[in-house]
């Protein structure tokens, strides 16, 4: 018995050695992930980011990974702040030996860490910093599956063109995204409607009040007020426009430009506040669906109880990108997967997609995102049920309008 013993413990010693050889022939591919999860930034999108990565990964993994490995995601707290992103990517970079990375979504943010990526040659997938500069800066490790201010403006001014309204107040968050934004939406107004009256007034994301910007409007109605900005700071601007009677109104339309409507939190926070409120967005129910999205959105809702939207659909599009770029590349060296991210047509979870090469805005970013506009009608209503004014490649539908009674 104890020959046996001592013969059975060998084997299982040999066998345990082998899996630990194994384990570490094929280690984890990891990348690494840069997002807010603590104030001041917006911590509902760190979020969202986050599950749909995991999601993906998830899905990933069980079936066999990339190229024989498992992913890994490391995440770091940039807190929205430029800095702290800057010192998250520098450690990801350095000491977890990452990859590649993604997950940004704030854009003062995503300026900050991609000088770090460009610095030390690592790719990096911007998930949903929509300032044009991100772009601008013409750097080829950087690769945008995000929304741009350049398309979000653009739509946005040809819908308050094709209202004809008179009169547009827009409020920005003090941030690249939000002035950015802001300052295109007029400049393209003005080639488009060049009649219309268009200003905007910056405002501090970190401000709990913003009733100094608001009342001034009482007495002298905009026919639309335009939202740049994120929550919390937005639904706390959305409430006060509420609250002192200015929007929305029979006369007063609130548009916008962030995708407010897809957050989670957005009935709780802005309550009957929310209704009639105008919406450019990037995802709606109706919009086509790859298998991909579905099976996430399936995921999603059992994990979280809620409907997916289009930040939980970026993220795990963000992810997939830099996972086919490494089966394309059947390497994670970074040379070689900038290479073959840069020239390979990806199937993304929200279509087919290439990345432009033209310098300016569009430089290695996927141009012709899907989009529309919907109007919520209802206080709770899901985006289902909202009034879709504007399908993807189709004409925004002004006649649709539901206004309050007054």
């Amino acid at each position: 018995m104890k020959i046996h013993s001592l013969r059975s413990l060998a084997v299982l010693s040999v066998a345990a050695l082998a899996a630990s050889n194994a384990l570490a022939a094929d280690p984890p591919i990891l990348i690494g992930v840069s997002l807010t999860q603590s104030p001041p930034g917006s911590v509902v999108q760190g979020t969202q980011v986050k599950d749909g990565m995991e999601i993906l990964k998830d899905m990933v993994n069980a079936k066999g990974g990339v190229l024989g490995r498992q992913i890994k995601l490391i995440y770091e707290d940039n807190q929205g702040i430029p800095e702290k992103g800057r010192a998250a990517t520098e450690k990801l970079i350095t000491s977890d030996k990452v990859v590649a990375l993604a997950g940004g979504h704030q854009s003062s943010v995503c300026l900050a860490e991609i000088e770090v990526a460009h610095r030390y040659k690592v790719p990096y997938v911007n998930t949903n910093c929509w300032s044009d500069d991100v772009r601008k800066r013409g750097y080829p490790e950087v690769f945008n599956t995000s929304p741009y201010n350049t398309l979000v403006s653009s739509s946005m001014a040809s819908t308050l063109a094709t209202m004809k309204v008179k009169r547009v107040v827009a409020f920005a968050e003090n941030t690249d995204y939000g002035i950015g934004q802001a300052k295109l939406t007029g400049e393209m107004l003005k080639k488009l409607a060049p009649d219309i009256e268009y200003k905007y007034e910056t405002l501090d994301r970190a401000s709990k009040d913003f009733t100094a910007a608001v009342l001034p409007l009482r007495a002298n109605p905009p026919d639309v007020i335009v939202l740049s900005m994120l929550p919390p700071a937005a639904y706390l601007v959305m409430n006060q426009v509420y609250e002192q009677g200015v929007a929305p109104t029979s006369k007063t339309v609130l548009y916008d430009g962030g995708g407010l409507a897809d957050y989670p939190d957005f009935w709780q926070n802005v309550k009957e506040g929310g209704k009639y409120l105008l919406s450019f967005a990037l995802y709606h129910p109706q919009m086509k669906q790859t298998k991909l999205a579905s099976d996430i959105a399936a995921e999603y809702k059992k994990r979280t109880g809620n409907e997916v939207n289009r930040l939980v659909l970026q993220a795990a599009d963000s992810l997939e990108l830099v996972l086919q770029g490494i089966a394309t590349a059947k390497s994670t060296d970074a040379d070689k997967l900038t290479k073959a991210m840069q020239t390979m047509k990806f199937e993304s979870i929200r279509g087919l997609g290439n990345f432009s090469t033209q310098p300016g805005f569009g430089y290695q970013q996927w141009l012709d995102l899907p989009y529309v506009n919907y109007e919520l009608t209802a206080e709770k209503q899901p985006i289902a049920q909202t009034v879709l004014l504007q399908a993807p490649g189709q004409k925004f539908d002004p006649a649709k309008i539901v206004r309050p009674a007054k």
